[in-house]
C-alpha cells in the first residue's frame, strides 16, 4: 500500500515539470531515475509501464530505470502501452520508442558514444562528449535483456531483438536479430 502512495506522488511530482510530458495511465514500478535538461522534453504515452522494482520482475535488474535526455534539445519520446524494465535510455539528441513495445532489463539505449576517438589527440579524449545520431525503435517491437542498442539505429516495426544482442546497424521490420554484433537471423514479410 505505501508503495503505492509513493509512486502517485512521484508521478504527480513528474507531471509537474515543464518539458515533461506524461500521459494518463502510466505506471511507475520502484523510482526511476529521470534527468532531462531544461531545453530538452520527456514524452511518456498513455498506459506506459516503467518498471524499477526488481521483485516483481521474472529475472534480475540490476539498476533502475533510466532516463536520461541531458544534453541541449535532447529529447525521450515513449509510445503508449510500452514496458520497459530497469534499462537506461540515454539521449543526447533523440531517442524514439514506438507503441506497443517490450524492453527487457538491464538494457543501454544510447544515441550518443560519450566521446570521440580523437587518435590525432588521445590525450584529450577525455575532453570530447562525441556525436549523437537518433535512435527510432518502430511499434510492437521486443528488445531482449541486456541487449544494447547503439547511436543512429532504427529498428523497424514488429521486430525481436534477441537478449544479450550489440545492435549497431538498422533491423528491418518483422525480423529477428541477434548476436555482438547483431546480425538478421529471420524476416518473418
Amino acid at each position: 500500500m505505501i508503495h503505492k502512495i509513493i509512486y502517485k506522488l512521484y508521478l504527480y511530482y513528474i507531471r509537474r515539470k515543464p518539458n515533461f510530458d506524461i500521459k494518463q495511465g502510466v505506471r511507475v514500478k520502484g523510482i526511476p531515475l529521470i534527468k532531462v535538461n531544461s531545453d530538452g522534453r520527456l514524452i511518456v504515452g498513455e498506459n506506459v509501464v516503467l518498471n524499477s522494482r526488481n521483485e516483481t520482475y521474472h529475472i534480475n535488474m540490476h539498476s533502475p530505470i533510466k532516463l536520461l535526455a541531458d544534453r541541449k534539445g535532447a529529447e525521450i519520446v515513449i509510445g503508449d502501452n510500452t514496458r520497459i524494465h530497469g534499462s537506461c535510455i540515454h539521449a543526447y539528441k533523440k531517442i524514439q520508442i514506438g507503441r506497443n513495445c517490450l524492453i527487457a532489463a538491464n538494457c543501454q539505449i544510447i544515441d550518443g558514444s560519450g566521446h570521440d576517438l580523437s587518435f590525432d589527440d588521445v590525450d584529450n579524449r577525455i575532453n570530447t562528449i562525441g556525436e549523437a545520431k537518433e535512435i527510432t525503435i518502430g511499434d510492437s517491437v521486443w528488445v531482449g535483456a541486456n541487449s544494447i542498442i547503439l547511436p543512429g539505429v532504427n529498428i523497424g516495426e514488429g521486430s525481436v531483438i534477441a537478449a544479450g544482442s550489440v545492435v549497431i546497424k538498422d533491423v528491418p521490420p518483422f525480423s529477428v536479430a541477434g548476436g555482438n554484433p547483431a546480425q538478421l537471423i529471420k524476416t518473418y514479410k
